[in-house]
Protein backbone atom coordinates (compact mmCIF):
# COMPACT_ATOMS: atom_id res chain seq x y z
CA UNK A 1 0.00 0.00 0.00
CA UNK A 2 1.07 3.46 -0.79
CA UNK A 3 1.98 5.49 2.12
CA UNK A 4 -0.36 8.26 2.95
CA UNK A 5 0.95 11.75 2.50
CA UNK A 6 1.63 13.46 5.71
CA UNK A 7 0.72 17.05 6.08
CA UNK A 8 3.72 19.33 5.87
CA UNK A 9 4.31 20.90 9.11
CA UNK A 10 4.73 24.63 9.32
CA UNK A 11 8.31 25.64 9.98
CA UNK A 12 8.88 26.75 13.47
CA UNK A 13 10.06 30.28 14.11
CA UNK A 14 13.44 29.02 15.27
CA UNK A 15 13.99 27.17 12.02
CA UNK A 16 12.94 30.23 10.05
CA UNK A 17 15.42 32.36 11.99
CA UNK A 18 18.24 29.92 11.23
CA UNK A 19 17.36 29.98 7.54
CA UNK A 20 17.38 33.74 7.54
CA UNK A 21 20.80 33.74 9.12
CA UNK A 22 22.19 31.30 6.60
CA UNK A 23 20.76 33.24 3.66
CA UNK A 24 22.19 36.46 5.06
CA UNK A 25 25.53 34.76 5.46
CA UNK A 26 25.38 33.48 1.89
CA UNK A 27 24.51 36.94 0.64
CA UNK A 28 27.44 38.40 2.54
CA UNK A 29 29.78 35.80 1.06
CA UNK A 30 28.53 36.48 -2.46
CA UNK A 31 28.88 40.22 -1.90
CA UNK A 32 32.43 39.74 -0.68
CA UNK A 33 33.22 37.61 -3.68
CA UNK A 34 31.78 40.31 -5.94
CA UNK A 35 33.85 43.00 -4.30
CA UNK A 36 36.95 40.82 -4.60
CA UNK A 37 36.21 40.34 -8.26
CA UNK A 38 35.79 44.07 -8.70
CA UNK A 39 39.05 44.76 -6.88
CA UNK A 40 40.83 42.20 -9.01
CA UNK A 41 39.48 43.81 -12.15
CA UNK A 42 40.57 47.24 -10.93
CA UNK A 43 44.05 45.96 -10.17
CA UNK A 44 44.23 44.34 -13.59
CA UNK A 45 43.14 47.58 -15.22
CA UNK A 46 45.74 49.50 -13.28
CA UNK A 47 48.39 47.03 -14.35
CA UNK A 48 47.35 47.44 -17.96
CA UNK A 49 47.44 51.22 -17.55
CA UNK A 50 50.81 51.03 -15.88
CA UNK A 51 52.30 49.06 -18.73
CA UNK A 52 52.29 51.89 -21.30
CA UNK A 53 53.29 54.34 -18.56
CA UNK A 54 56.26 52.13 -17.77
CA UNK A 55 57.12 52.04 -21.45
CA UNK A 56 56.96 55.83 -21.56
CA UNK A 57 59.24 56.09 -18.55
CA UNK A 58 61.65 53.62 -20.12
CA UNK A 59 61.65 55.64 -23.34
CA UNK A 60 62.32 58.83 -21.44
CA UNK A 61 65.16 57.17 -19.59
CA UNK A 62 66.63 55.86 -22.83
CA UNK A 63 66.43 59.33 -24.36
CA UNK A 64 68.15 60.81 -21.35
CA UNK A 65 70.88 58.21 -21.58
CA UNK A 66 71.43 59.02 -25.24
CA UNK A 67 71.49 62.74 -24.46
CA UNK A 68 73.98 62.16 -21.66
CA UNK A 69 76.19 60.15 -23.97
CA UNK A 70 76.04 62.91 -26.56
CA UNK A 71 76.99 65.51 -23.96
CA UNK A 72 79.85 63.31 -22.78
CA UNK A 73 81.06 62.89 -26.37
CA UNK A 74 80.94 66.64 -26.89
CA UNK A 75 82.90 67.15 -23.71
CA UNK A 76 85.53 64.67 -24.85
CA UNK A 77 85.68 66.36 -28.24
CA UNK A 78 86.08 69.74 -26.57
CA UNK A 79 88.82 68.39 -24.37
CA UNK A 80 90.60 66.99 -27.42
CA UNK A 81 90.19 70.27 -29.27
CA UNK A 82 91.56 72.16 -26.27
CA UNK A 83 94.53 69.83 -26.16
CA UNK A 84 95.13 70.41 -29.87
CA UNK A 85 94.97 74.16 -29.39
CA UNK A 86 97.31 73.89 -26.42
CA UNK A 87 99.74 71.81 -28.47
CA UNK A 88 99.62 74.33 -31.30
CA UNK A 89 100.25 77.15 -28.85
CA UNK A 90 103.12 75.26 -27.26
CA UNK A 91 104.65 74.65 -30.69
CA UNK A 92 104.32 78.32 -31.55
CA UNK A 93 105.93 79.24 -28.24
CA UNK A 94 108.81 76.90 -28.90
CA UNK A 95 109.18 78.28 -32.42
CA UNK A 96 109.15 81.85 -31.09
CA UNK A 97 111.77 80.96 -28.52
CA UNK A 98 113.93 79.41 -31.24
CA UNK A 99 113.58 82.52 -33.39
CA UNK A 100 114.42 84.72 -30.41
CA UNK A 101 117.43 82.56 -29.57
CA UNK A 102 118.63 82.76 -33.17
CA UNK A 103 118.25 86.53 -33.12
CA UNK A 104 120.20 86.75 -29.87
CA UNK A 105 122.86 84.43 -31.29
CA UNK A 106 123.10 86.58 -34.44
CA UNK A 107 123.41 89.73 -32.41
CA UNK A 108 126.11 88.12 -30.28
CA UNK A 109 127.93 86.90 -33.37
CA UNK A 110 127.80 90.38 -34.89
CA UNK A 111 129.12 91.91 -31.69
CA UNK A 112 131.90 89.32 -31.61
CA UNK A 113 132.84 90.10 -35.18
CA UNK A 114 132.76 93.82 -34.46
CA UNK A 115 134.91 93.32 -31.35
CA UNK A 116 137.38 91.27 -33.35
CA UNK A 117 137.55 93.98 -35.99
CA UNK A 118 138.14 96.63 -33.34
CA UNK A 119 140.79 94.43 -31.71
CA UNK A 120 142.49 93.85 -35.06
CA UNK A 121 142.51 97.58 -35.75
CA UNK A 122 144.01 98.23 -32.32
CA UNK A 123 146.68 95.61 -32.90
CA UNK A 124 147.42 97.09 -36.34
CA UNK A 125 147.68 100.58 -34.85
CA UNK A 126 150.02 99.34 -32.16
CA UNK A 127 152.16 97.58 -34.74
CA UNK A 128 152.25 100.69 -36.90
CA UNK A 129 153.19 102.83 -33.90
CA UNK A 130 155.93 100.37 -32.95
CA UNK A 131 157.25 100.42 -36.51
CA UNK A 132 157.30 104.23 -36.50
CA UNK A 133 159.17 104.27 -33.21
CA UNK A 134 161.61 101.68 -34.53
CA UNK A 135 162.19 103.72 -37.71
CA UNK A 136 162.82 106.85 -35.72
CA UNK A 137 165.32 105.07 -33.50
CA UNK A 138 167.09 103.58 -36.53
CA UNK A 139 167.27 107.00 -38.17
CA UNK A 140 168.82 108.49 -35.05
CA UNK A 141 171.47 105.79 -34.89
CA UNK A 142 172.50 106.26 -38.52
CA UNK A 143 174.60 109.36 -39.20
CA UNK A 144 172.76 111.92 -41.14
CA UNK A 145 173.47 111.87 -44.83
CA UNK A 146 175.22 114.90 -46.09
CA UNK A 147 173.36 116.80 -48.68
CA UNK A 148 175.18 116.73 -51.97
CA UNK A 149 176.18 120.18 -53.01
CA UNK A 150 175.57 120.82 -56.60
CA UNK A 151 178.38 122.41 -58.44
CA UNK A 152 177.95 124.57 -61.39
Amino acid sequence: MARAKTKSKKKTTAKRAVKKKTTARKKKVTAKKATKRKVKKKVAKKKVAKRPAKKKVAKRKAKKKVAKRKVAKKKVAKRKAKKKVAKRKAKKKVAKKKVAKKKVAKRKAKKKVAKKKVAKKKVAKKKAAKKKVAKRKAAKKRPARKKAVRRR
